[in-house]
């Protein structure tokens, strides 16, 4: 379908055309940019993006989710348009030798906006495989997600941290991702066959260059200055007791980040020990962290997680980078369609994702 839209768009056929998956996180957040690990799997939606290059430094970028087409330059700065990601991904393709002038993109995705499930990393990654394609490269898909993170970070100025860019350049639906976000060394875990990972938005929006997210960032990092390192994720009881002089914020701030990267090392571990339940445990007290110490929950979204467990999910918890968006549960199979209809029937603003 793809192909035939981009045909119908730019009247010729594209060079290439890929899908990347979209993402959710199972446990393990706000670890990826403090040296810890997280606990991704890649979703059944996503982003289907097609490709051919352009002779001049333009770009013409179509979405199936906007009604017009994006007329960009390969000078242009991020301007908060929905295109910015596509430029800025076309900009380090070229910086890369992977591409030498614009391009003509289309984008088609099945990824709900506003969700925390990663459409800004589909598509920079997306784009990025299919420069690698068309030079003919042997770029891994490791380094194609540190090229798109780079595009986050330095293009669209959003400081995050790699774990959406792997987590959509490498899994695949029933596996999650077990990646080290220090060394990004990485194991791919099968997921139980008799239980879901629910994924249902909140219908709490946000976006995360909206500054809270940035403000967490900012907050760990003077932790970071305190401790003489970048690793907080990794600190022993006694580094964080010698923490005791910051703010008590701050403190909360890193207790969350420890906690969270030792609960996903344990979770890999019961996962693949079939311990469903421990697993599930982990996921509620991870939910916990984030809504005390890391405060990036919103009392619609913990309502909808406490029921969630309530109505029989052996787990639940926020997933993405908070204040919104959507929440990750798990739940048995034969019991998945009447645990989504109870649920939905008393929060009537959320909606299933996945």
């Amino acid at each position: 379908m793809s192909a035939e839209t981009f045909k119908r768009i730019f009247q010729a056929s594209p060079v290439a055309v890929n899908f990347t998956p979209g993402r959710v996180n199972l446990i393990g957040e706000h670890t990826d940019y403090n040296g810890g690990m997280v606990l991704p799997t890649a979703l059944p939606l996503g982003v289907t993006v097609a490709m051919s290059p352009c002779t001049d430094d333009n770009l013409h970028i179509w979405s199936d989710k906007f009604d017009d087409i994006a007329h960009r330059s390969l000078k242009d700065k991020a301007t908060g348009h929905w295109s910015d990601y596509v430029t800025g991904a076309v900009i380090i393709a070229n910086e890369m030798g992977l591409l030498s002038g614009g391009a003509n993109i289309s984008l088609q995705t099945t990824l709900p906006f506003g969700a925390g499930i990663s459409s800004s990393a589909a598509v920079t990654v997306g784009v990025l495989k299919l420069a690698r394609e068309m030079a003919q490269s042997s770029l891994s898909d490791t380094e194609i997600s540190v090229l798109a993170r780079r595009v986050e970070n330095e293009y669209i100025g959003m400081p995050c941290g790699i774990m959406d860019q792997m987590a959509v350049a490498i899994a695949r639906p029933g596996q999650a991702l077990a990646l080290d976000t220090k060394s990004l060394a990485y194991d791919l875990v099968d997921l139980p066959n008799d239980y879901h990972m629910a994924v249902i938005h909140s219908g709490v929006y946000r976006q995360l260059n909206e500054g809270r997210y940035k403000e967490r960032k900012e907050e760990c990092d003077t932790v970071k200055s305190a401790l003489g390192h970048d690793d907080i994720c990794l600190i022993t009881d006694d580094e964080f007791a010698s923490l005791k002089a910051l703010p008590d914020v701050l403190l909360r701030r890193a207790r969350h980040c420890i906690s969270d990267h030792r609960r996903t090392v344990k979770s890999v571990a019961c996962i693949r020990a079939g311990d469903y339940a421990a697993f599930g445990q982990l996921m509620i007290e991870s939910h916990a962290s984030m809504r005390d110490d890391f405060e990036i929950t919103v009392p619609k979204v913990d309502r909808l997680v406490d029921d969630a467990v309530c109505f029989g999910a052996i787990g639940a918890r926020q997933t993405g980078g908070g204040f919104g968006g959507c929440i990750v549960a798990c739940v048995a199979k034969d019991k998945l369609e009447a645990w989504r209809d109870a649920l939905l029937a008393v929060h009537p603003d959320a909606y299933w994702v996945a």
